[in-house]
């Protein structure tokens, strides 16, 4: 009994001496390796004000797989006033066999730097064509201040404002301008003024620029990268081609303790299902559901809603130009709600709002795939990545050189509005172009409007190819009699050429209303394009969501012929609405001294108007001829 009282007094005493050795153990592990402690804890943070040149500390990234590695830093000093005015970076140099391998690579940015187990800040800049691994950092309490002073902004996804003007021209994708935000344009990538797009070119080797963001493309055609890459690079963006694959749809997946923690990769999700487009970078700081990430602008879109999935990185390329990380999205496990100059701000447990696409490509060879996928919601971005996608999906397909015919059918579901119903048909060298850019249109007319919450539900596409080129020109129109009653018809032949030189006549009757007054009418016959310009070319403001899509319902079609009596009187078009034949009284309101502008004046007034079947050939040309009504 004495000699087991003893041995459990001893036992004791050497459990108690041990206690601190094992608690400093702890804490030394968790300076050490910070990125393991609970991500419900927010980190302890290194003032700025308190970094001095000479200091030491960690910073982690992922260099393979999932699990960050470390790598050294070495503090050479604060530059003021960069990125912008009040704000700071701290410029360092980075150590490791890894780092020394890679330089600073495309996809470090967000890598969190500690000393003394404090957070400093994101690694997020870099000097091109440095011969050392220096990097700027951004200062962690500029990333969390800016997040915090927007939280009530958060999951913005459509921002109202007055309503813009649009055309008819625009609204049928002929005259398509699609631009990513020029936010980041001051600390793009590098790889721009290599081909000549900036005036800093000559200074190439001596500006501090962000660290370029590598994004993966999954399932898209060289064809199509190579068309849009220019763009993406312009914006900070390192296209990486075939470096993703197609990403399944999947729900949002509950996070963990082990979700995003510091120094892991993260994606920035922009196309999701058998076309995968996702950017990727590091994970700077988890404070519970709030992640940060970048340390730099990713768009500069400011509020947004994209989703953010967890990712793998297959290796860091070493390249003499500019290194890249290789990385594959996971499951999604949030969404990124702010991109803003210090970086970007995500929350665990939120699923973004993306937009369902389904896309069904009948091929030249009788063949038909059907693609689907969802795409981010967001005013610039998600008509480029229509605009991409439905590229893509034309040209891996088929070929990208030479004629063809495509003709886009489907219809565009606005929630609370009729569905936008699409019929378009191209055919020439341009085709695959055309087709695309008639899709994306209407959806930034809808989404750049300026009427709030304009929910696209979902989009559904019939796409069919052939790689033959049928278009006919309108060359002459020939009538019957030139003189009619009210109430009458009269015959209209219309002779049209193919390429070929076979010519082609098609017979038109022309319906005369019983109510149109006596006097010359003129005859119009051509295609939907040369009608849209004739008609209705001027700008217009729509009044509400259901008359832009009222609108966008009424473009004209390019691909065949229509009818159209014109009377020559007063009239004038307001908005988008023609007012042919007004009473002087009307007139003299809408052109008197108290009123200006808000109208056009016109002295052509329809009196009817009528679409023929869509033939064999895309027809183009117009042509007019007057005839007399008498009593």
């Amino acid at each position: 009994m004495k000699r087991s009282f003893i041995a459990g007094v001893l036992s004791m005493l050497m459990l108690v001496a041990a206690y601190p050795f094992s608690t400093l153990r702890a804490q030394q592990k968790l300076a050490v390796n910070p990125a393991r402690s609970d991500a419900n804890t927010t980190p302890a943070l290194f003032p700025l004000e308190d970094v001095r040149a000479g200091m030491r500390g960690v910073a982690r990234t992922v260099f393979s797989g999932s699990e960050p590695e470390e790598f050294g830093v070495e503090v050479l000093g604060v530059l003021p006033g960069f990125p912008a005015p009040r704000q700071s970076a701290i410029i360092a140099r980075l150590t490791g066999k890894n780092v020394e391998r890679t330089g600073v690579f495309a996809g470090m940015s967000g890598s969190p730097v500690y000393i003394d187990g404090r957070l400093v800040g994101a690694i997020a800049f870099s000097f091109p064509y440095s011969k050392e691994p220096i990097a700027g950092i951004t200062p962690i309490k500029g990333m969390i201040d800016i997040f915090e002073r927007e939280a009530g902004t958060l999951r913005i996804t459509s921002r109202e404002r007055a309503p813009r003007a649009v055309t008819m021209t625009q609204l049928a994708g002929t005259e398509l301008q699609i631009d990513l935000p020029r936010g980041t344009v001051a600390s793009s990538s590098f790889l721009a003024p290599v081909a000549g797009g900036s005036p800093l070119a000559a200074l190439l080797g001596q500006q501090i620029t962000s660290i370029a963001t590598p994004m993966t493309f999954g399932g898209i055609s060289a064809e199509a990268l190579g068309r849009f890459a220019p763009q993406l690079q312009a914006n900070g963006i390192l296209p990486v081609s075939g470096a993703g694959g197609a990403s399944a749809i999947t729900p949002l997946a509950k996070a963990t303790e082990r979700t995003l923690l510091p120094g892991t990769s993260v994606s920035v999700q922009l196309v999701r299902g058998d076309y995968s487009i996702a950017a990727s970078g590091t994970v700077t700081m988890r404070d519970g559901e709030r992640i940060y990430a970048f340390g730099h602008p990713f768009l500069g879109l400011g509020a947004a809603d994209m989703p953010m999935s967890e990712s793998s990185v297959v290796a860091v390329v070493p390249s003499n130009l500019n290194s890249f990380k290789l990385s594959v999205p996971g499951q999604m496990v949030g969404n990124i709600s702010q991109d803003r100059s210090t970086g970007i701000y995500g929350q665990l447990g939120h699923a973004p709002r993306m937009i369902p696409v389904r896309l069904s490509l009948r091929t030249s060879r009788d063949k038909t795939e059907v693609f689907n996928f969802e795409v981010a919601n967001d005013e610039m971005l998600t008509p480029l990545l229509l605009n991409l996608t439905v590229y893509s999906a034309i040209t891996s397909m088929e070929r990208s050189l030479g004629e063809a015919t495509i003709s886009v059918q489907g219809q565009i579901n606005v929630r609370g509005q009729r569905a936008i119903q699409l019929d378009r048909r191209f055919s020439d060298a341009r085709a695959p172009v055309l087709a695309a850019g008639s899709i994306a249109a209407p959806v930034s007319a809808l989404l750049s409007s300026g009427f709030k919450d304009v929910k696209i539900d979902s989009i559904s596409l019939n796409v069919a190819s052939s790689d033959d080129k049928h278009t006919a020109t309108l060359e002459r129109i020939v009538v019957d009699r030139t003189e009619v009653r009210r109430g009458e018809s009269l015959s209209v032949q219309a002779y049209l050429r193919t390429d070929s030189g076979k010519q082609i006549v098609e017979r038109i009757p022309v319906q005369i209303p019983t109510d149109v007054p006596a006097g010359v009418l003129l005859l119009f016959v051509g295609d939907g394009a040369s009608l849209q310009t004739a008609s209705a070319s001027q700008a217009f403001v729509p009044k509400d969501l259901s008359d832009l899509v009222n609108q966008i319902n009424e473009v004209k079609k390019s691909d065949r012929l229509y009818v159209k009596l014109y009377r020559i009187t007063q009239g004038a078009v307001v908005g988008s609405s023609e007012l042919p034949n007004l009473p002087p009284s009307v007139l003299a309101t809408l052109d008197s001294e108290r009123s200006s502008g808000g109208h056009t004046p016109t002295i052509l007034s329809p009196v009817s108007e009528r679409e023929l079947p869509p033939a064999e050939y895309t027809v183009a040309g117009q042509q007019l001829i007057q005839i007399n009504v008498v009593r």
